[in-house]
């Protein structure tokens, strides 16, 4: 299996440049795809700057447009769920050869647009909960620490899984090898689909939503994705996830939610691969999420003028 020496991480957000200046720290060649511009010139003059508790941190390392991306061993899909398709489609030709794809997004339905592209058995998946916010157009932000699961989205060989894992553990990633991968997946998308939603909704940060009502809207959602995760033949253990809730509330007092952060910006949210993947998912299996879905069309409303503006 190959040694990975070239990555290349397609979306410049807060996660793609926490990714890539870590990577690149470690002594690999990391490649940064975004579609601004302005974005790429910078990063590629200026690298990206990491600021964590050990202080500041800087990693040089390059960028380009899709259509402008050499040939790579690794490519690691960070943009938001909405663009997979279009993101994975602008770098296809990547695809040739032994390179592999990697997904750590938020969401439900990011492999599957990778393997309009990809092949299966080249496909990993995985989830993350490294925190990361962007604090300038080539700094990004991360407090405490995280880990990284990863498993095959289809039957990519164990040496590409391992050589992965090994890549993003040498980088401080703290990345295994999960044959559960599944299970974290949807354990993530519940507590999003429970908490981020709210915090759009009423424009709360974490820690200003620690009251009863909350909970009680969060557990039939925890209830809803859980049902839906075992129709799709994953079990989710409920209990797991409203423990992380309740550490949110408790703990995360002044985060602000990704999704609240976007509709503040005046973006589309990722909605339709949180809440609305579950709503459809559970749809296609004959069942009602109605708490779920209500959520999901009451962020469709209120982000109705952004789409529009798309």
């Amino acid at each position: 299996m190959t040694r990975l020496a070239h990555v290349t991480i397609v979306g410049a957000g807060a996660m793609g440049c926490l990714f890539a200046a870590r990577i690149a720290t470690a002594g690999r060649q990391v490649m940064l795809v975004d579609s601004d511009t302005a974005r790429v010139a910078a990063l590629a003059r200026d690298g990206v700057t990491v600021r964590d508790e050990q202080g500041e941190h800087h990693a040089r390392v390059s960028a380009c447009l899709a259509g402008d991306a050499p040939p790579t061993d690794l490519v690691i899909l960070f943009t938001k769920g909405m663009h997979s398709e279009a993101a994975i489609r602008s770098v296809a030709h990547l695809a040739a050869g032994d390179t592999l794809a990697l997904t750590l997004q938020n969401g439900l339905g990011n492999a599957e647009a990778i393997a309009g592209v990809f092949a299966a058995d080249r496909i990993l998946i995985g989830a993350t909960d490294w925190p990361a916010d962007l604090t300038g157009p080539t700094s990004v932000s991360t407090h405490g620490a995280g880990t990284i699961k990863l498993g095959a989205f289809a039957d990519a060989p164990d040496a590409a899984l391992r050589a992965v894992a090994d890549l993003l553990a040498a980088a401080g990633l703290a990345a295994s090898v999960d044959p559960t991968v599944r299970t974290a997946i949807w354990e993530k998308v519940a507590f999003n689909a429970a908490l981020n939603t709210l915090a759009a909704l009423t424009g709360l940060r974490v820690g200003q939503m620690n009251v009863a009502a909350t909970r009680r809207i969060a557990s039939a959602v925890v209830r809803e994705a859980v049902e839906t995760a075992a129709g799709e033949g994953v079990a989710v253990d409920p209990a797991a996830i409203e423990a992380r809730i309740d550490h949110a509330l408790a703990h995360h007092l002044h985060h602000k939610a990704s999704m609240l952060q976007d509709r503040e910006a005046g973006r589309r949210t990722e909605i339709e691969s949180i809440n609305g993947a579950i709503e459809r998912i559970a749809r296609a299996q004959g069942r009602d999420v109605p708490v779920t879905a209500t959520l999901a069309d009451l962020v469709r409303l209120v982000e109705a003028p952004a789409a529009i503006g798309d």
